[in-house]
């Protein structure tokens, strides 16, 4: 029994590039409350948090990056090649994380919580889990991954895999293996499959059809089912410019969640957005031109912002092609400003600005809530 009451808690893990992340989206997109362990210990060593000082005074300044931050590419090659510095690092880092895995937890009105921690079966969180499932990929698979789309050279790769545990350890101690070796399809099938054994009875991810007023734009969340139909309506209200298949919209849930506009049941816009530590961020808005923008984006966004505060999302990052960020005062009247990367000021949110801006992309920002789980004390 987990140490919640009234929440059933999944404990995810496996070794680097086995696909944890995506499985833990997959859950989301069932119903699951996620939180990956591994970016709230990232968080809590940012020169805004608890472990910043701890951590410097631990392995000295050299550590730091010019902007005072730390550099955690630097404290990566001290701690992966030495045991004793690991430990010391995860004595100051874990007990943060789980702080904040606690709070994150107790706020939560989700009933079913996936916690997401590379090294879950070496700590206390593994006694507050009711299950725990696995992510599996053989070491060739493993390497691939790291080295295309990570960009990690092949000694790195094979050094960062080397390091871990050895992944028997791990399909041994599980309640649940999901093989993510193949297509997403087939791992969305294992995911959905262990969840329906898990809970037989949740109708959390088949909502009731949306009854609305003729004339009245509603919001409907898609499915990975609609992969189909989401790649037609891309292709159609960019006029052609982008061509997704089905295949590469399964990929994106993978990632993200995506919300279809609707006029009398018709299709008139698509958006792509995501949750990830903390941050919410909104990469693709496609709308039919025959709409209001500022109508569409305020019926959009208010469904995205009152998920993401259900989700305890701290900021709104928008991230807009050249056409769309000219209409700055629709998304001022909408509560979001035009800010640079460097003037977010917060670490993680920084870097989910880095992590999604694409070439030619203007960020707006908007913030959701004042408290911060991972604040310095």
């Amino acid at each position: 029994m987990s140490a919640w009451p009234g929440k059933f808690v999944i404990g995810l893990t496996g070794n680097i590039a086995t696909g944890k992340s995506v499985v833990r989206k997959m859950l989301e997109h069932l119903g699951a409350y996620g939180i990956d362990a591994d970016a709230l210990g990232h968080r809590a060593i940012a020169k805004d948090a608890p472990g910043y000082k701890a951590v410097v005074d631990t392995f000295g300044k050299w550590i730091l990056a010019p902007d005072g931050q730390i550099d955690r590419a630097k404290l990566a090659r001290v701690v992966f090649l030495d045991p004793e510095a690991l430990a010391q690092l995860e004595a100051i880092v874990h007990p943060l994380v789980r702080q904040a895995v606690d709070i994150l937890i107790r706020r939560a009105h989700q009933k079913v919580i996936v916690i997401e921690a590379i090294k879950l079966l070496e700590g206390p969180l593994r006694q507050s889990c009711d299950t725990i499932w696995v992510t599996y990929a053989q070491k060739d698979i493993q390497i691939g991954r790291l080295t295309q789309k990570r960009g990690m050279g092949s000694a790195v790769a094979h050094q960062r895999v080397n390091a871990q545990s050895a992944q028997l350890d791990k399909v041994i101690a599980a309640n649940t293996v999901i093989h993510n070796e193949g297509s997403f399809e087939n791992t969305w099938e294992q995911v959905t499959k262990a969840w329906r054994e898990l809970f037989p009875a949740y109708e959390a991810a088949a909502p009731m059809p949306i009854e609305a007023p003729k004339g009245e734009l509603v919001v409907e969340k898609a499915r990975p089912r609609h992969a189909a139909e989401i790649a037609s309506i891309i292709y159609r209200l960019s006029d052609g410019r982008l061509k997704p298949t089905s295949e590469d919209i399964m990929a994106a849930f993978g990632e993200k969640a995506f919300l279809f506009l609707k006029l009398d049941n018709k299709p008139v816009g698509i958006m792509g957005w995501q949750v990830e530590n903390l941050v919410e961020r909104t990469d693709e808005v496609y709308i039919d031109p025959g709409q209001s923008l500022s109508k569409a984006m305020a019926v959009l966004l208010s469904e995205v912002e009152s998920t993401s505060r259900d989700l305890q999302c701290e900021a709104a990052l928008l991230f807009l092609p050249l056409e769309l960020s000219k209409q700055e005062d629709v998304w001022r009247s909408l509560g979001y400003e035009p800010r640079t990367i460097e003037s977010l000021g917060v670490r993680a949110w920084q870097e989910a600005a880095q992590e999604t801006m694409g070439d030619g992309e203007s960020l707006f920002f908007k913030q959701l809530r004042k408290d911060r789980v991972l604040r310095p004390v």
